[in-house]
């Protein structure tokens, strides 16, 4: 045998055994910490799961299925024209008000077609960090100043992350556009605007089902939160529309699949996730026993779901465990986080990315936890550093994105959004602190 190859193994398991060995079990704090994980993983299937990922899942499974490879390399790839791809990829937050694991299965579905690292990796942190919705909620609680300087540090950071990545392993880059050059032209079932409205209708029903109650009781925000049930009821009507009228789905499943969906909206009109179940299960059925194309669109999406939901579930409980729930304690006190973020100091600055980078922020939640921290002592500078490092990313993001681009790239672009987080940080602070 030879010992050389087997330190590595023989470490691991000396590092797990003293891991049990001295586990505090029994301790407030460490039991504590489990609940909070626990806790933080349930209130994450219950609300995230069913309403934002498994959309954004079909969503991927469709843009793997319908969008041509082609396309994809035109608009987002290595060769195509730099101010386009970087342009839609930086704006694209302001459509998807969605939050750093949701993003990932989109994220995950353009860069396996073609897309170029750097307008992906750009479309990757503008995705939960440009939300319109999160901004002037920030203006409105935390300052104008602050809502301002997150919207033009977010729409900036998305190009200059997506640019520097495209640089760093730009040798991979050229490799990847000479590969693509023989590629042949997919060819496109249907027109571009019977996609983009297909696409439209699932990004509505992802976009209205998750829309988040605003501050405010009134003004067009309240409104849309209001009529969020509605407007998501019109998309997915839209959607089966479309379905039937370019896709070949029966019309009779359709018509069945909303009928049902409308009664249990009325017996249950408090408990809407009910019917919204209703509605991804008859989705599903439809689509695996219609045409082979809805078949291949369900198969696509399956794939995404079964590669990054138990990884995503894996790191929520992780973040659980050391965190805690807002307003709850998990390993690391929330006190020591309270501490280290005062002033505007480069530690203060650089602490606030890093732990904002790790930790799991449900959409529009950052801001009153950053309003707590702020009670707290909480420095400006480290509260944008926060905000611009907080939403794009969290552990759970983090372990899928190793997944789909390999651990170097992953840590290159957690790495620049730690360091760009703190250095704009550090300057707000100075000018606004």
């Amino acid at each position: 045998m030879n010992w050389r190859d087997e330190w590595k193994p023989l470490a691991l398991i000396i590092a797990v055994f003293l891991g049990c060995y001295y586990l505090p079990v029994g301790t407030e704090r460490f039991n504590n910490a489990i609940l909070e994980a626990f806790h933080l993983v349930k209130w994450y299937a219950q609300e995230h799961v069913i309403l934002c990922l498994v959309p954004a899942f079909f969503i991927a499974g469709a843009i793997g299925v319908f969008v041509s490879q082609a396309s994809v390399m035109k608009y987002l790839g290595p060769k195509a024209n730099k101010i386009l791809a970087y342009g839609v990829a930086s704006v694209s937050g302001t459509i998807l008000a969605v939050c750093s694991c949701t993003v990932l299965p989109l994220f995950a579905s353009i860069y396996f077609r073609g897309a170029g690292l750097g307008p992906a990796s750009a479309f990757l942190y503008s995705g939960p960090a440009i939300n319109v919705l999160a901004i002037v909620l920030t203006a409105r609680i935390l300052g104008p100043e602050m809502g301002i300087a997150r919207a033009v540090g977010a729409v900036t950071f998305s190009v200059i992350i997506g640019v520097l990545m495209h640089l760093i392993f730009i040798k991979e880059e050229r490799e990847k556009a000479d590969a693509q050059v023989i590629l042949p032209d997919d060819g496109v079932k249907r027109p571009l605007w019977q996609n983009g409205l297909y696409f439209a209708s699932m990004i509505g029903i992802l976009v209205f089902a998750n829309w988040g109650k605003p501050a405010v009781e009134s003004g067009v925000w309240q409104a849309i939160y209001q009529a969020k049930w509605l407007l998501t009821s019109l998309s997915a009507i839209a959607l089966g529309i479309i379905l039937v009228s370019w896709f070949g789905v029966k019309a009779w499943k359709i018509v069945s699949s909303v009928l049902l969906v409308t009664v249990l909206a009325l017996v249950l009109p408090d408990q809407p996730l009910v019917p919204f179940i209703a509605g991804v299960i008859a989705l599903s059925i439809i689509t695996t026993t219609e045409t082979a194309e809805t078949s291949e669109w369900f198969s696509s999406s399956w794939d995404f779901a079964k590669k990054i939901l138990p990884l995503l579930l894996f790191g929520v409980l992780i973040a659980g465990a050391l965190l805690g729930r807002v307003g709850h304690e998990g390993l690391i006190p929330s006190q020591w986080v309270a501490n280290m973020v005062g002033g505007n100091t480069l530690s203060a600055n650089l602490f606030a990315s890093f732990a904002g980078a790790f930790m799991y922020f449900a959409t529009l939640t950052e801001v009153p936890i950053l309003q707590g921290l702020i009670g707290s002592g909480m420095g400006k500078g480290p509260a944008l550093a926060l905000l611009l490092a907080g939403p794009a990313l969290s552990l759970p993001s983090m372990l899928v994105m190793r997944s789909v681009m390999g651990t170097k790239k992953t840590v290159v672009f957690v790495s620049l959004v730690i360091v760009m987080s703190t250095i704009t940080g550090m300057l707000y602070g100075a000018i606004f602190g």
